[in-house]
């Protein structure tokens, strides 16, 4: 029996899911919602993004899942002992990346080490390229790989395309089971692309995504796709593991600065006055400082208060995930203030429409104006800066942990890759591929998001639907 344990981001990161499934039921029994959501939806872009990024979040959520180990003995009072380790779900399901290890770099697919090793026999020195422990293991002669290579490709590839087709029909008849339809047309028209909603790009994109990680799966069985590191971890294994990192950057952080810009951007755009003067002040004081020189300082604060009190942080894991909440708990507080300016003009303009002007009128309490007439009406800006800055997040945490000012070195992510293969490009031959994994996993996630702010922007910015028809 495993012993669950909930870190600080874990929790923040089950409220921020909490508020996302909430707004989903709101926005469901709201047909003006509704309705925007259905013009996303008909954006096929906007489609393929949302169902890379849903991979991505699904990735994090099972990285968050964190949880000891019990092991084969008890305490003398009978009870279960558990490892001090905190694993996740997502350790569990990548186990073999994260046990078969070797001694030192390895390139992708290879079946040798990278580096020489010098042994002596019979006092005849010479160098040599060992074979490795797990990459290749398997085969009997190296002239084997490429053909074993392609037949693993294949089976991995057939697998996710049969999960594919089950769950595939499995929706199909779901579909055609709630609007009594036989089976074999909903099929079809799906096929064809005969919907409502682009259905067909949706499933195409499934396919693509499920037959690319399954086949990466299978290769990773015998193989290390992305290679190893310099002590022999798997590159794969850091990247997937890195996802978490970045999504929670870029979510908590968002989940920390939106409050700060809501009630002071509203707040100066509606009360004016001496409470505006206050919060421009504020802002505009915020924004003359430097967000590194910030971020830099409050590291260095942490830092300064762990060594202090050393015995409360004796757990690596509980350390690095601190840093992390604090890391995104300062970029929140430095990055509010653009959308705060933004829904202060917004609640400018709404304030002097007429149905706010007879609320005022009607002495209806502030409190009710602000939150069912000013509130829903800009938050078609927060949708689209929230979409737009989290790549933005993003990367931030990449540029500060490549200069250590970001997330904990101990803790995967893809800024800490790619200060790692800083030094690894220096060697002579190179060490490239830690640096190509991080970008590959880190401009998915970008161009994803991006893509997804795009349309999310099309869908609720009236204006970019005027400029299209």
């Amino acid at each position: 029996m495993i012993k669950p344990v909930v870190l600080l981001t874990d929790a923040f990161f089950f409220v921020l899911i909490g508020l996302f499934v909430a707004y989903l039921f709101y926005a469901r029994s709201r047909p003006h919602l509704r309705l925007i959501w259905v013009k996303f939806f008909r954006n096929r872009v906007a489609i393929i993004a949302t169902i890379f990024l849903i991979s991505y979040f699904v990735v994090a959520l099972l990285d968050s899942l964190h949880f000891h180990e019990p092991l084969n003995r008890s305490d003398p009072q009978g009870k279960m002992v558990y490892s001090n380790e905190v694993v996740s779900v997502l350790d569990k399901l990548l186990w073999r990346l994260r046990t078969q290890s070797e001694k030192t770099y390895s390139a992708p697919f290879a079946t040798h080490a990278y580096v020489k090793e010098i042994s002596i026999e019979e006092n005849i020195t010479r160098q040599y390229y060992p074979p490795l422990i797990y990459g290749g293991s398997h085969l009997t002669h190296p002239e084997q790989k490429s053909a074993d290579i392609l037949a693993s490709i294949a089976q991995g590839a057939g697998l996710g395309l049969f999960a594919f087709i089950i769950i595939y029909l499995a929706v199909c008849g779901w579909h055609a089971h709630r609007y009594k339809r036989p089976l074999l047309q909903v099929v079809s028209q799906l096929a064809r692309g005969q919907t409502d909603l682009p259905w067909r790009v949706a499933f195409a994109t499934l396919m693509f995504l499920m037959v690319i990680v399954a086949a990466v799966a299978r290769l990773s069985l015998d193989y290390h796709v992305l290679g190893t590191d310099k002590i022999g971890e798997d590159v794969l294994y850091q990247a997937i593991k890195s996802i978490r990192t970045g999504v929670l950057i870029g979510t908590l952080t968002t989940l920390i600065m939106l409050p700060f810009a809501l009630i002071l951007g509203i707040s100066a755009g509606y009360f004016l006055g001496k409470i505006d003067d206050l919060i421009q002040y504020l802002y505009t004081t915020l924004n003359s400082i430097p967000g590194v020189l910030l971020v830099a300082a409050a590291v260095l604060m942490l830092h300064l208060y762990m060594d202090q009190h050393a015995e409360e942080f004796n757990n690596l894991t509980k350390r690095s995930d601190l840093r992390l909440l604090f890391l995104c708990a300062i970029l929140g507080i430095t990055s509010w203030t653009g959308l705060c300016r933004l829904l202060r003009a917004e609640t400018l303009k709404v304030k002097s429409m007429n149905y706010i002007e007879a609320a005022q009128v009607l002495a209806i309490p502030k409190m009710s104006v602000l939150m069912r007439h000013v509130l829903p009406n800009v938050m078609h800006i927060v949708f689209i800066t929230i979409a737009l800055d989290f790549s933005g997040l993003v990367l931030a945490e990449t540029v500060l942990s490549y200069i250590n000012i970001g997330v904990d070195p101990t803790m995967h992510s893809w800024g800490n890759m790619i200060n790692s293969a800083r030094l690894e490009m220096a060697r002579d031959p190179v060490v490239w591929w830690p640096l190509i994994a991080a970008m590959i996993f880190l401009f998915g996630l970008v161009l994803c998001a991006n893509l997804f702010a795009d349309g999310v922007r099309d869908a609720f910015d009236p204006r970019s639907v005027e400029a299209k028809a």
